[in-house]
């Protein structure tokens, strides 16, 4: 099994984190507030990544193996969040588009299935992040 690293803002580095403690780091992530992104990264630099929290997240994932980096996004696109609306949390800003908000819940999941290598739930796609 490889090694992974669970880090974020204003949070203590875990090494080989549980399912609890993922579930318990990426609940408490707020946009506003001063946990406001996290990662889970595996010893070949490959990770998942969130910014946001709550009903206001984005998510990315980097294969080190290939160099690419990608954007979560799904089939229902946020009827509250159009395209081009602005995410801001600790380390910035990003421009989302509608399909591309995630819920916290939801989050857990992909970090989950990052973690045990299995695949992404089904309504999770990919595509080329912005600007990569």
């Amino acid at each position: 099994m490889k090694t992974m690293c669970l880090e974020g803002q204003n949070f203590a580095e875990l090494v080989a984190p549980t399912d609890a403690q993922i579930r318990q780091r990426v609940r408490a992530l707020w946009s506003a507030g001063r946990h406001s992104y996290a990662s889970l990264t595996i010893e070949d630099g490959s990770y998942v990544q969130v910014a946001g929290g709550r009903a206001t997240c984005m998510v990315e994932r980097f294969d080190a193996a290939t160099g690419k980096r990608e954007r979560a996004f799904h089939d229902k696109p946020s009827p509250i969040f159009p395209d081009g609306t602005l995410l801001v949390f600790g380390a910035g800003e990003l421009a989302l588009k509608s399909d591309e908000w995630f819920v916290a819940d939801a989050v857990v999941e992909i970090f989950l299935c990052f973690k045990d290598a299995r695949p992404y739930p089904g309504a999770v796609r990919w595509r080329a992040a912005p600007g990569f």
